[in-house]
């Protein structure tokens, strides 16, 4: 039986920070689904459709990971696609309370699914999309956070507004 994960969340829009769990996650796992969550009560920089585009165009030199949106529970959205693995990264210990509230929901809604933690590398353990986000838009320096093309496209979006 493949090992299927799937490492959630928002990534908009995705790091080096992301992109360090991802691969990592990619050489334990048969098949990693980097998989967006289309929450419609959040406000993102990016639509669920670019976020796709530009993680597809970052990991494409990643050949097990598949990138994909869904909405509604991750559970059961891992469910679905057959994953057996949830992929989490882990910042710092204050990621770690929260980190555990979910994973213990997910085990409550589906026990057959683990979850994983994978501590992300010191020089990005300060790293989150707001932050990089924050940075752009004032036009700072976020060439060592984020891929080039996720750069260009947070710099275009900034330039329109």
């Amino acid at each position: 039986m493949a090992s299927i994960a799937v490492c959630p969340g928002s990534f908009d829009p995705i790091t080096y920070g992301h992109l360090d769990i991802i691969t990592r996650g990619a050489k334990v796992f048969d098949q990693v689904y980097v998989s967006i969550l289309n929450n419609s009560s959040k406000k993102p920089l990016f639509t669920v459709e670019e976020r796709v585009a530009l993680i597809k165009e970052v990991t494409k030199d990643i050949p097990n990971v598949k990138v994909d949106s869904f909405q509604g529970l991750l559970v059961d959205y891992a469910n679905n696609i057959g994953a057996n693995a949830i992929i989490r990264g882990l910042r710092a210990v204050s990621d770690f309370e929260y980190e555990m509230q979910l994973t213990s929901m997910n085990r409550f809604l589906n026990n057959k699914i683990e979850t994983f933690y994978i501590m992300t590398n010191n020089q990005y353990s300060f790293l989150s999309s707001s932050i990089v986000k924050e940075v752009a838009q004032y036009r700072g320096n976020i060439s060592e956070l984020v891929p080039p093309k996720v750069e260009e496209a947070l710099r275009s979006k900034f330039a329109k507004k």
